[in-house]
């Protein structure tokens, strides 16, 4: 079921800036027996998006009705919330007054095998990077084609995922996913300043380490801290927690806390159960 502005449909304007220049913000959760699980905190997400490209903010109920609405059936599915800023303006320059496009949608929940989770996956590191820009750091956005890089090389390796680096050779992220790792008593993720998606599942286990006997630090981190790790793993919405058991030639013999942290969020209803 796809709702467009609150009605159903499967097509939007050609015009529409969200199709002509990516001009728009997104989301995804998972449902889990009718319930958009974290609804709120990515509602938050979307909105601070929104501000931050001076696009209007649409109504957060409004959003929650038809994100009920869409997911009312569904035992388990992924939600998605497009917000564009409409159509109008000259070019790039865009409209003094637009008018946003809310497009809210369900979608089957991915055949990832449940040994991800599990037993874990092989990684690699991307050869496509991030471009630097503070102006979009931390926002879901829906210019994605430096994903669809990544993901194309993922696809065509064995990997499941992959390390995706910033211009500089930091690690960022995943190709659709935040990254951890676990050194001894320390649990590291990338700084996010200057490019990246502040992932809703990413802040839950920060503000979680404590309780989990962790001490959380968001730092620079390179391929060799990686590699150095006692555990890494991926985290989204949807996919929940992927244990990392290879990367490149490395192995990695650990996933306790990728366990323990996943079943806690399981738990509080940030992630779906396994």
């Amino acid at each position: 079921m796809i709702l467009i502005d609150g009605r159903p449909g499967t097509s939007i304007p050609v015009m529409d800036r969200g199709l002509q220049y990516g001009d728009g913000v997104f989301e995804t959760t998972a449902v889990i027996n009718g319930r958009p699980l974290c609804l709120d905190a990515h509602l938050r997400r979307l909105a601070s998006g929104c501000r931050a490209l001076r696009i209007p903010v649409p109504d957060a109920r409004t959003l929650t009705t038809e994100s009920a609405q869409v997911a009312a059936d569904q035992s388990r599915a992924v939600l998605k919330i497009i917000v564009t800023r409409g159509a109008g303006g000259r070019g790039y320059q865009p409209p003094p007054d637009p008018v946003p496009t809310r497009i809210v949608s369900i979608h089957p929940w991915p055949d990832y095998p449940e040994a991800y989770r599990t037993a874990g996956i092989d990684a690699l590191f991307c050869r496509c990077t991030l471009a630097l820009q503070p102006a979009l750091a931390g926002i879901k956005h829906l210019n994605r084609l430096e994903q669809v890089l990544a993901r194309d090389e993922i696809g065509r390796s064995d990997c499941a995922e992959g390390f995706v680096a910033d211009g500089t050779g930091a690690i960022i992220e995943g190709s659709m996913s935040n990254v951890f790792l676990r050194q001894g008593r320390l649990l590291l993720t990338p700084d996010l300043k200057d490019c990246g998606v502040a992932g809703i599942v990413r802040a839950e286990i920060l503000q979680r380490a404590g309780s989990l006997g962790l001490e959380a630090r968001v730092r620079r981190i390179m391929s060799t801290d990686v590699l150095a790790a006692d555990e890494v793993f991926f985290t989204n919405s949807i996919i929940g927690i992927w244990p990392v058991r290879r990367a490149g030639d490395h192995t990695y013999a650990a996933a306790d806390f990728a366990h323990r942290v996943a079943q806690a969020l399981a738990v509080a209803g940030y992630i779906a159960p396994a």
